[in-house]
C-alpha cells in the first residue's frame, strides 16, 4: 500500500493543477496508531488534480508542500468517463484499489471493484510513523467531475464538486475475512470543490 501511495505521489509531482479550491476533511475521532487519537480537521488549502488515461488523481492537502511531508487526502478515480456519464449526483462505494488486499491475504478477483479509492495521509503530523490510512467502506458522490482533458475550455467540465463519508483504517488491521476492529477505524467526512486550472504545480518550498 505504501508503494502505491508513493507512485501516486510521483504522478502528482507532474500535476498541471494550480491548487485553488475549497473544502473540508473532518473526523470526530481519527485513529492512527502511535500518532493520532481524537478529533481531526485537515483544513485543506491546496487542491491538485492529475488526469491519466481514463483516471483522475485528486489531492486535497494542507499546504502545497511535497506529499511526503504534508497532511492530506488522496482520491483515486477510475473509469472517469463512465462516472461522468452515468453516476453524477449518485452514490459510489469506495474501497481499496483493485488488486490490493491486506498483508497476507490473497488477491481475489472482484468483477465489480470500487471506482474510487481514498487515502488519508498525515505525513507532517506523524513524522516517522506510518501516517496513512485507507478507506475500506463508505461512499462518495460527485455533483460535477473534471473531464480529464488538460485543455478543457468549458468551465463546467473543469469543475469537481464532491462529498464523501467513509471508514478508514490501516490495511494491516484488516482480517482475512475483511473484518476490522472498530476501535482502530475512523469515520471521515468531507467535501471539496475546485476548478482544474492548467499551469505549473505549486512550488514545494518557499
Amino acid at each position: 500500500m505504501k508503494r502505491i501511495l508513493m507512485v501516486l505521489a510521483a504522478a502528482l509531482g507532474l500535476a498541471c493543477s494550480t491548487g485553488e479550491g475549497e473544502g473540508e476533511v473532518k473526523s470526530d475521532r481519527l485513529f492512527i496508531d502511535d500518532c493520532w487519537n481524537g478529533p481531526f480537521d485537515l483544513e485543506p488549502s491546496f487542491f491538485g488534480a492529475e488526469p491519466a488515461a481514463d483516471s483522475l488523481i485528486i489531492r486535497v492537502q494542507r499546504g502545497d508542500n511535497y506529499e511526503e511531508v504534508s497532511d492530506g487526502l488522496l482520491v483515486l478515480i477510475k473509469d472517469l468517463d463512465q462516472i461522468r456519464e452515468t453516476s453524477l449526483g449518485g452514490s459510489l462505494r469506495v474501497g481499496l484499489p483493485p488488486g490490493v488486499s491486506p498483508p497476507g491475504v490473497p488477491v481475489v478477483y472482484d468483477p465489480n471493484p470500487p471506482k474510487v479509492s481514498l487515502a488519508l495521509y498525515l505525513n507532517a503530523t506523524c513524522h516517522s510513523q506510518n501516517g496513512t490510512i485507507y478507506a475500506v467502506d463508505g461512499n462518495v458522490s460527485f455533483e460535477s467531475l473534471f473531464s480529464g482533458d488538460p485543455n478543457e475550455d468549458d468551465a463546467e467540465d473543469r469543475l469537481t464538486d464532491a462529498s464523501f463519508d467513509a471508514t478508514f483504517t490501516d490495511p494491516r488491521d484488516i482480517g482475512p475475512d475483511g473484518s476490522y476492529d472498530g476501535a482502530r477505524a475512523s469515520v471521515v467526512r468531507g467535501w471539496f470543490r475546485s476548478y482544474f486550472q492548467r499551469g505549473q504545480p505549486a512550488q514545494p518550498f518557499p
